[in-house]
């Protein structure tokens, strides 16, 4: 069975790649559409970005679940930490790197979105493939899945004025500004 969830959490690498990568676009190819922009990237701040491996996350979780409950422990408790793992990595790179060389660098950027989501994907593996975790620790950990998704959609439409949620092409903040 180890197996099997190993092929599903490879596939995710892919999956959450890919379509984050065209969530990065969505919003635009979408005329601007305001519901869009809650899974949509919709300008260049770090936390717009924060959606591009979240949202293609939850929704590979969804389709993985289907095919995996029932033969796998702390499903939701590995994709929680995936979560966090993905996001914090892309927060950890841009950040540190951008103190230390004062730029911005676009394949910094996109590689940190890529080595967030193969280390979460593999630890999320490591996870599900254990014995069972406390029912505590999942309900923590649908807490921080739909606490930070919630987060996200709120802060696109109402964002503090604060620099991880600045455009950094237009000095904008949020969806609200395009209107």
């Amino acid at each position: 069975m180890e197996n099997k969830i190993l092929q599903w959490e490879i596939i995710g690498i892919f999956f959450i790649i890919i379509v984050g990568t065209l969530f990065h676009f969505l919003f635009e190819w979408f005329f601007s559409w305001p519901p869009i922009g809650a899974i949509a990237a919709v300008n260049e701040s770090v936390w717009e970005h924060l959606k591009l491996p979240f949202w293609p996350l939850v929704i590979f979780s969804l389709i993985e679940y289907r095919f995996i409950k029932g033969k796998a422990n702390n499903i939701i408790i590995g994709k929680s930490i995936a979560a966090i793992i993905s996001v914090s990595t892309i927060l950890f790179v841009f950040y540190t790197y951008t103190a230390v060389l004062g730029v911005e660098i676009l394949i910094i950027d996109i590689l940190s979105f890529f080595i967030g989501v193969i280390i979460g994907q593999f630890i999320s593996y490591k996870i599900i493939s254990l014995s069972e975790f406390p029912k505590s620790i999942s309900i923590i950990s649908w807490i921080i899945i739909l606490g930070f998704g919630i987060l996200l959609i709120l802060f696109t439409y109402i964002p503090p004025h604060l620099p991880i949620f600045q455009d950094s092409e237009s000095g904008l903040y949020g969806i609200l500004n395009y209107f």
